[in-house]
Parts: structure tokens; sequence; C-alpha cells
């Protein structure tokens, strides 16, 4: 495990997985995705650890992919796939390659669904776009009161991979926030059922410590049969061909004209231009912080 990109703690019957990227805003790559699922199989093989937090470092929990790399390949990014293939002529784009790329990331995000025991997403400031693909694996999430979470790539450049908002919200709520990519603030997605606790900001870490060592009381066999079985009830209703479909469209949408053209933005404004012109029109995540400074 990279413990630059990803740090693990065990503390009493707690696994703490960081993501330690505070000056990327713990944007997702490949050290980051690897360092997770490295850290969530020495938490499962722990025998003293009978809950997960996963948690981010410094001012947000994750604001999703890097996107500053000029590809998915310049992230680091490799899926696990090979064969015989041609030497792609500029700006094709290989629908097969694309899957095995971002499956692999879907897979290892599941690591967090998969786990037999207990998992938390302890989310702060932002998780937005990719970041929401990891977080909702999770079993829980807990939220401090400013924290907001959100897909915006809906707007232009991807659909989410591991497609758990309508299981976790329902087919109106998924709707109203993925075809328009509107921002969720905690206090919102508590009342939806996006999370299941909010908290202040300086005791979110502490509230959540103290409710995962609830866990140490249960068997753990019992913890990992319930969880079984809750899965297995969302599976059943087709998840896994859900991120099938959400992985083979998220690859789709990034190679649209439109989205292509947004990318070769980044060159001619700048990355934090194109992203404040994709969101201007909405007025929120980076735009409704800019206009609540003014404000005040």
């Amino acid at each position: 495990m990279s413990q630059d990109a990803v740090l693990y703690e065990e503390r009493d019957t707690l696994g703490i997985v960081t993501l330690n990227r505070p000056e990327k805003l713990n944007t997702l790559n490949e050290a980051v995705i690897q360092g997770i699922v490295q850290a969530i199989d020495r938490a499962t093989l722990s025998a003293a650890v009978r809950c997960v937090i996963l948690r981010g470092a410094g001012r947000v929990f994750s604001a999703g992919y890097d996107l500053t790399a000029a590809s998915a390949e310049g992230a680091g990014f490799r899926p696990r796939f090979a064969a015989p293939r041609p030497q792609p002529r500029a700006g094709t784009w290989d629908p097969v390659y694309d899957l095995a790329l971002m499956g692999h990331n879907v897979r290892r995000f599941m690591a967090l669904w998969e786990c037999p025991k207990p998992v938390i997403a302890q989310i702060h400031g932002y998780c937005v776009g990719g970041a929401t693909d990891l977080a909702l694996c999770a079993d829980l999430i807990f939220m401090s009161e400013d924290a907001i979470i959100g897909y915006p790539p809906s707007r232009i450049f991807g659909t989410p991979t591991t497609m758990l908002w309508v299981y976790r919200i329902g087919l109106e709520r998924a709707k109203q926030f993925l075809l328009s990519g509107d921002q969720i603030d905690a206090t919102t997605a508590e009342r939806i059922g996006l999370c299941a606790k909010v908290f202040p900001g300086e005791r979110l870490s502490d509230e959540t410590e103290k409710y995962a060592r609830r866990f140490q009381h249960i068997p753990a066999n019992q913890l990992a049969l319930n969880k079984l079985l809750i899965n297995q009830a969302i599976e059943l209703m087709g998840l896994r061909t859900s991120q099938l479909l959400g992985t083979l469209f998220d690859g789709m949408a990034r190679h649209t004209e439109e989205a292509l053209r947004w990318m070769e933005s980044f060159r001619e404004v700048g990355f934090r231009e194109a992203i404040r012109r994709r969101d201007a029109p909405f007025g929120d995540y980076g735009e409704a912080q800019k206009r609540s400074g003014r404000e005040g």
C-alpha cells in the first residue's frame, strides 16, 4: 500500500483508512484506489478490527477523479485486460479497453461493499463525481453539517459507474440529482436517506468512531451474515447489471463531441475555469462557495 496516498491505522476495534492527498483534494488516481483496496484487505484480515472507517485528510473527503491528468492512462490507471490490438488512430475510442479500465476501478470500489465488516464513509467538505462511486459502496455514510455530495459529471463527461444511487435513494430522487447533477447538502442527504448521520464538523470524527465501536458488541459472523443478506437483496434487483451499463455509458459520455470539446477547453481556459463554466448555470459547488464568500 502506498503510505503516501492512503494511510491505514488500527485503533482498538477500528480500521481507519485515510485518503492522503490533501494538496490534491484527495482526488482519485491509481495509487489512491489501489491503496484503498489494500487497506480494506488489511482490515478484513485483522481479527481486532470490527468496523472500518473511510475518511479523507485535509479540507475535503475527495473531489473525485484526478482530471488534471491528460487521460486516465496519464493518471496511472491501467486496465486488467490484454489482447492483440492495432495501434489506434488519433481520437479513436476503444469501448472494450475503456470498459476494462474503468471496470477495474469499479471492482476495487466494491471492496467496501464486499468487505464482511461494516464500512462507514465519513464525509466532510466535498464528495463529488468519482468519489461518490466510491463512498456509496460503503454500508453507512456519515456527513459533517457543511458537507456537500453530488455527481456534477452528469452535466458533461460521465455517468455513475458503481450506480448505487437509485438503490440508496429511489427512482424519483435519483433522477432529480443525476439528471441535473445538483449538489446535495448534508441536511438534504439525511432527509432523502443518502446518509445515516449528520454531525457538526468538529465532532464528526469522534462521533463516527463512537458509533463504529458499537459493532464490537455484536459477533463478527452475525455482522457478516446480515451485511451479506442486505447486499444480496440489492444485487438481486440488478446492481451488477446496472454497474456494467453505468461503466460502459460512462465511457460513451466521456467521448461525445461535447465531452471532447470540454476536455480540450482545459488547455484553452484552464481546468478551474472549465469546471466553473460547467457549474455556473446551476450556481452550486464552487460557484455557491464563491457567492457565499462574496455575500459574507
